[in-house]
């Protein structure tokens, strides 16, 4: 398991002054320029100021999940408003998609997942932590645990990592074997799993 502290994360401004996008990983990792659209995956937290367009990622699937704030609208293509207003509410979309974005009233943090459309899938699960919680390995397929609030101790087959608040754990367990995460707070699971896996689930709740 790799642990990110929120000190490991490249926080950048947006070209049109609208916010701000702190990138928590992406694959492959790119240090010279975070702005750069190359990669399978990318997972990174927004910080929405004012009302304006997306950028385009053309072949990219997002999901976009509301950590704090009070909401936004988005106008997605040509479809019916979508309003997230909620904690943890989410939508996907395509990145190719014309997408205009209004706040409902402030500004917000959203979490963020792009994926290259046909090489990796992502699914992304936010949920209180109470109790233990259970991921079992499967082939091609990596997670990743981002702790919203609370504490959290991960462990696996060789290791146990505690995280905090802010903190990311990457698992790159990928054939056999489980991780186990107890603690208090909130969590973000976001399950990538490239497109040549078996499908499966494999959370499980005691």
């Amino acid at each position: 398991m790799r642990r990110l502290r929120s000190a490991d994360y490249v926080r950048t401004r947006w070209k049109n002054d609208g916010g701000w996008t702190t990138e928590i990983a992406r694959d492959p990792a790119s240090s010279d320029d975070p702005g750069l659209e190359e990669f399978r995956w990318r997972v990174s937290i927004a910080e929405i100021e004012r009302d304006g367009a997306f950028s385009a990622f053309p072949g990219v699937d997002r999901d976009l999940l509301l950590l704090s704030g009070n909401g936004i609208e988005l106008d997605i293509g040509d479809a019916e408003p979508v309003r997230l207003d909620q904690r943890f509410q989410r939508v996907r979309f395509a990145g190719e998609d014309a997408v205009h974005c209004r706040l409902l009233a402030g500004p917000t943090r959203d979490f963020n997942v792009m994926v290259r459309r046909g090489v990796i899938e992502a699914e992304t699960l936010a949920r209180p932590l109470t109790g233990s919680m259970l991921i079992f390995a499967e082939p091609h397929t990596r997670w990743l645990i981002h702790v919203c609030a609370g504490h959290a101790a991960v462990r696996d087959e060789a290791e146990q990592v505690a995280a905090d608040a802010g903190d990311t754990l990457i698992s790159d367990m990928r054939e056999t074997g489980r991780v186990v995460i107890e603690g208090a707070g909130e969590i973000v699971l976001v399950r990538l799993r490239e497109v040549d896996a078996m499908p499966n689930t494999h959370v499980v709740t005691e």
